[in-house]
């Protein structure tokens, strides 16, 4: 999969090829891995073959059948990696290979953990190149080398994340899915939406900070625009607010807070809503405005805060996103990352905010595999790099 400049420095097209039908006799050995390695998360994508013959099960080294034994039998890996078996892709062919794909993620701040579990699997000793993306594929290149003798092909980031979105979607019917009835609990449901034209779009990547794209073709893509507040900055806020150390845990406390005890609405400074411009008073006027109260900081939960925080975020994602679908005349808004995993409130929010906002005329797309789509992307290009 290469990459052309297309016009403007800004604009990308990725170079097909077809990488279910590789002759064998170009693929790398195995093992296959595609690799992000985000500012907060790490994502591994990791290929099992289920079409080993007798012959190649008898050659294959015993270190090999370890890693694969210990990586598909396991859903924990010490006490930081996790393995997201509801994932699970099977009878995918890659590199034309038969296999099932795994989907691995651990916090970046672990990785000196993940290469000492590497070592101890007997990683160093197979001759191996892993293709990754992210910032982490420069940070850590050397580790990876001393540690465990991996050499990092590096992938663009967005390349690898437009590539992945696209074979995951043309190898899973059931992909993207919108939120019916955000606002209404009793009536919001999940409803699966068919992607299966669905040019142009736009996709809003929400990792540690966001970037949005503009995807115009099979491809073919620019980025128009992006924020530093993202992910990183809903948990790195939470933490400081809250005392909490994980993502899950400021999801979960966000879930059981309240963030009209710290948000200023519309109705606190108009005692209903503003009509003239159509604004609800139950709309956010001012994120932590009640904060400047000295009674108002003194009530306030920690669930409350964690709450505002998400309510803060999601909310200016949902601002940008919506300002450019407007000005690149675009209906679909694709938002991905792992800013969305276990985070139903966000994707309830963006997909109320984005009708809302635009009476209608923009819908709010996710998509299952939301922040493993660059770690694909590498799976594809190391295949290309053979």
């Amino acid at each position: 999969m290469s990459t052309e400049k297309n016009g403007s420095s800004n604009s990308t097209t990725i170079s097909r090829r077809n990488f279910s039908t590789s002759e064998k006799s170009e693929i790398p050995p195995m093992p296959w891995f595609g690799m992000d390695i985000g500012g907060t998360l790490t994502k591994l994508v990791y290929f099992e073959p289920t079409d080993i013959t007798p012959d190649e099960a008898d050659m294959e080294v015993e270190t090999l059948k370890n890693i694969r034994r210990y990586l598909t039998k396991n859903s924990a890996y010490g006490n930081t990696g996790r393995r997201d078996s509801h994932l699970q892709m099977n009878d995918v062919y890659i590199g034309g290979r038969k296999g099932i794909l795994h989907f691995i993620r651990f916090p970046t701040s672990k990785m000196a953990t993940f290469l000492d579990l590497a070592k101890s699997k007997g990683m160093a000793t197979l001759a191996s190149t892993v293709c990754a993306t992210g910032g982490g594929a420069y940070k850590f290149e050397n580790q990876f080398l001393q540690e465990v003798n991996l050499k990092l092909h590096k992938f663009d980031e967005l390349d690898s994340t437009i590539s992945g979105m696209e074979f995951i979607d043309a190898h899973n019917h059931c992909e993207c899915f919108y939120w019916a009835n955000p606002k209404d609990d009793s009536r919001c449901e999940k409803v699966p939406f068919d992607f299966s034209d669905p040019y142009p779009f736009m996709v809003v990547n929400v990792g540690s900070g966001v970037s949005m794209l503009v995807v115009t073709g099979p491809g073919k893509y620019r980025r128009v625009t992006g924020t530093s507040l993202g992910g990183g900055t809903f948990l790195g806020l939470c933490c400081l607010l809250t005392g909490c150390s994980s993502f899950e845990e400021a999801i979960q406390l966000a879930a059981n807070g309240d963030n009209t005890c710290v948000d200023k609405l519309v109705k606190d400074i108009y005692g209903g809503d503003y009509e003239k411009f159509g604004l609800h008073g139950d709309l956010v006027a001012s994120s932590f405005g009640q904060m400047n109260s000295k009674d108002r900081r003194a009530s306030v939960t920690k669930e409350d805060l964690a709450r505002a925080t998400l309510v803060t975020i999601t909310n200016n994602i949902g601002s940008i996103a919506r300002m450019c679908a407007v000005n690149e005349e675009i209906s679909r808004v694709v938002f991905i990352g792992n800013f969305l995993r276990v985070n139903t409130i966000s994707m309830k929010l963006l997909s109320y905010a984005m009708d809302y906002w635009s009476s209608g005329s923009l819908k709010a797309l996710f998509l299952e595999h939301e922040g493993y789509f660059g770690a694909v992307g590498c799976l594809l290009e190391l295949m290309r790099n053979a």
